[in-house]
């Protein structure tokens, strides 16, 4: 969680963004989550809602199922930002379907319009969360993933507490708090399949610069060559418009902490938790 991109969001839409390391991993490895469901379940159809999170470049944590072939559906409720969104798209030449939405509690679909429907990191800009997930629930067929916070994370209590205010006035809490997601779904006929913790690297959830962060703890010896010399440009947009092949792989180099870290761990640690619900 960074709290500052509720103000600064539309900064990252330059002709040069950059992300830096922790957005690059956490791309990534949700990439490799949503590639491993999609497979599962044989999904052709997606819709993310809302699309605004708390991460770099708004409205492309998508890319990868387009760039697998997927029919992609995009729903935000800034019209200065889903145009910014679409013209990104535009340049690294995927596809998607762009929408305007005042609110997410009525979305304008056909009933079991789509495999998949998700969301990441913004369940908290939903006015109420029970009619979002009825509506979800409507326009869903098979499986409904849902990524949030992890609310007992160092870094997400750090930032809380010393952004408070700024929580408090423009985001719902209680909306990214599992057991009332799940309670929730429950009640709409959805079984969980999975939870589990998501976004767990080497370095805490802390809103600044990971590559400075690793730098001050004397641990930039973790970071590649490669990446010390191109830190002021780190960014997924480079693979997905072909520049940058080995992109994944290199953020891959990361994950050691995330595959052998226990839950007790992680409970602390972990930037992310995420649900995974199949209708019953």
């Amino acid at each position: 969680m960074a709290i500052p991109i509720l103000k600064n969001w539309k900064e990252y839409f330059t002709e040069n963004p950059d992300e830096g390391l922790g957005s690059s991993y956490e791309r990534i490895v949700l990439n490799r989550k949503l590639h491993e469901i999609i497979q599962k379940y044989k999904c052709e159809t997606v819709l993310e809602v809302p699309t605004f999170g708390f991460t770099g470049i708004s409205g492309i944590n998508s890319m990868g199922l387009s760039k697998e072939g997927l029919d992609v559906y995009l729903i935000d409720n800034d019209r200065n930002r889903i145009e910014l969104v679409r013209d990104v798209w535009k340049k690294v030449g995927l596809h998607a379907d762009f929408l305007f939405q005042e609110n997410f509690e009525k979305l304008g679909f056909l009933n079991n319009t789509f495999d998949l429907t998700w969301n990441f990191s913004s369940l908290w800009f939903v006015n109420d969360l029970n009619e979002f997930l009825s509506e979800l629930t409507r326009v869903t067929k098979k499986v409904i993933f849902i990524c949030v916070p992890n609310r007992s994370g160092f870094g997400y209590l750090q930032q809380k507490y010393s952004s408070l205010q700024e929580l408090e006035k423009h985001l719902k809490e209680k909306n990214i708090i599992p057991k009332n997601i799940i309670k929730t779904m429950k009640k709409l006929n959805w079984k969980l399949i999975e939870k589990n913790y998501i976004d767990a690297p080497p370095w805490p959830d802390i809103g600044m610069n990971k590559e400075k962060f690793l730098e001050s703890l004397h641990l930039s010896f973790l970071l590649k060559k490669k990446q010390k010399e191109q830190a002021d440009k780190l960014c997924i947009l480079d693979y997905y418009s072909g520049k940058d092949t080995a992109f994944p792989a290199n953020m891959m180099k990361y994950y050691w902490f995330e595959r052998i870290a226990p839950k007790f761990i992680k409970f602390f640690w972990a930037h992310h938790k995420f649900m995974l619900f199949v209708k019953k």
